[in-house]
């Protein structure tokens, strides 16, 4: 039986480890490396890092900054890597397979794709034709508009029309591996997964999700896991204010019967 995988996800932003919450607000929490390094104290089952900078590079070198930050995203990679001795997935802004080709040889397992996918889907073709399905992973935000799952792109900020079940018929075609869906009304607010879209998503798919956005205790992995055939279970902000988190939250789905690793 194929066990149901626990991934935190980190956001980085300005070149480093932020709090997310409804796609707009940012906390700085902490330094990528060192984030790196907890989680493989704890065995992680994979890491997930999705930069959400807005700007094309980093300059935050300044004397207010505690947290060491990192000016560009290929320092950010090869650092990670060196760190991370987990299964590593890193996305975010990648538009070109000269982007794609960095980040696997630096150390991505995986890569995400989002915005860059909607505005050129040929790159989903040309990845997964280079690397293989499995390293390609789909990244959909998404907000339910008259109970319909729709994406947005760029952010979060820009409302595509498209609907979630169609583009996931598109992407499986294009060559897609796996899918990671994250719910932008829930990001950051604690009020458990959306578990009604992500069951319908998983069921409609052959190919395996990722669920992201909601998590506020360890209760809602367990309900998440006894209520779909989800293939992964991601969250952000939970992972990183909760002690011994991770730990906890993995012993607490085994004892509910859920198939962990």
């Amino acid at each position: 039986m194929i066990k149901t995988r626990l991934i935190p996800v980190l956001y980085i932003k300005n070149g480093l480890i932020v709090r997310s919450e409804d796609f707009n607000y940012h906390q700085m929490i902490g330094n990528v490396v060192n984030e790196a390094k907890r989680y493989n104290e704890w065995n992680v089952d994979e890491l997930i890092y999705i930069d959400i900078s807005r700007e094309s590079s980093y300059d935050l070198r300044r004397d207010d900054h505690k947290i060491k930050s990192y000016s560009t995203i290929e320092e950010i990679v090869k650092t990670i890597s060196q760190t991370c001795f987990m299964p590593l997935t890193f996305g975010g802004g990648i538009r070109t397979i000269d982007q794609i080709d960095f980040l696997i040889k630096n150390g991505a397992d995986k890569i995400t794709l989002n915005t860059g996918a909607i505005e050129s889907p040929d790159l989903i073709k040309q990845a997964s034709e280079k690397y293989g399905s499995q390293a390609i992973v789909l990244s959909i935000d998404y907000k339910l508009i008259d109970k319909k799952p729709i994406i947005f792109s760029k952010f979060g900020q820009s409302d595509t029309g498209i609907d979630v079940f169609d583009w996931i018929k598109e992407i499986e075609r294009l060559g897609a591996g796996e899918v990671f869906l994250n719910s932008i009304d829930r990001d950051g607010k604690a009020s458990g997964y959306d578990i009604e879209t992500i069951g319908k998503v998983v069921d409609s798919s052959r190919l395996p999700v990722i669920a992201c956005g909601g998590a506020g205790d360890s209760y809602d992995f367990v309900d998440l896991g006894k209520e779909t055939k989800v293939s992964g279970i991601a969250a952000a902000n939970w992972f990183h204010f909760v002690e011994r988190s991770y730990p906890r939250a993995k012993q607490l789905m085994k004892k509910n019967g859920i198939n962990v690793r």
